[in-house]
C-alpha cells in the first residue's frame, strides 16, 4: 500500500484509518479525489491554457490525440459513466499495489511524460484505456468528492526562501 501526499499537505490521521477507509471498506484499489471545481476533461484543457500552465501547442496536440484514442467528454448526467468525474485532484492518492492498479499508475505516468506534466489532462484518457483493452480485468478505482481530501489532508503553502531568511 502507499499513500501518495504532494509536498505541501500533511495527513491529519493515522493512515490505517485512511487505507481502511478508502480501501479495504469496499474493495478499492485505488483512491483519488475528484477536482475541486472541473470534472470534464475539456474544461480541464480550456483552463490549463488560459493559465498558461504549459504549452499551448503541445496540450493541442495530446488533447488531439485522446479524441481520436476514443476519450470521451464527461456527462454528468450519463447513468452508465465511469466515474463522477474525469478530472482528479492528484495531490492525494491512495493505492493497494495490485496488478491493475500498478498497471494504471504506469500507464498514466507515461502519458505525463509523454505529453505534458499536468496530469489531470491524462487521467481520464489512461482509466478510460485501461478498462477498454481489459474489460475481463476489473479495476477497483474510487473517485472521492475532494472536501474528503481537504479533511484528511491540510494544506501548507511553502515559504519562500526569502521569507524564511528574515525571522
Amino acid at each position: 500500500y502507499s499513500i501518495w501526499l504532494d509536498s505541501k499537505l500533511r495527513l491529519q490521521l493515522d493512515p490505517l484509518l485512511i487505507l481502511e477507509y478508502f480501501l479495504w471498506r469496499k474493495g478499492h484499489e485505488y483512491a483519488i479525489s475528484n477536482h475541486y471545481d472541473r470534472h470534464c476533461v475539456w474544461e480541464e484543457v480550456v483552463r490549463n491554457k488560459k493559465l498558461n500552465k504549459y504549452n499551448h501547442t503541445i496540450i493541442d496536440q495530446q488533447f488531439e490525440f485522446y479524441q481520436a484514442d476514443g476519450l470521451t467528454r464527461f456527462n454528468a448526467s450519463d447513468p452508465n459513466r465511469l466515474l463522477p468525474s474525469n478530472v482528479p485532484e492528484g495531490s492525494f492518492i491512495i493505492r493497494a499495489h495490485t496488478p491493475m492498479s500498478n498497471l494504471f499508475s504506469c500507464l498514466w505516468f507515461n502519458e505525463v511524460d509523454r505529453f505534458t506534466p499536468r496530469d489531470q489532462l491524462s487521467f481520464a484518457y489512461t482509466y478510460q484505456k485501461l478498462r477498454r483493452m481489459n474489460p475481463g480485468k476489473p479495476f477497483h478505482l474510487h473517485m472521492f468528492k475532494d472536501c474528503e481530501r481537504r479533511a484528511i489532508a491540510k494544506l501548507y503553502h511553502h515559504r519562500s526562501e526569502e521569507k524564511r531568511n528574515t525571522r
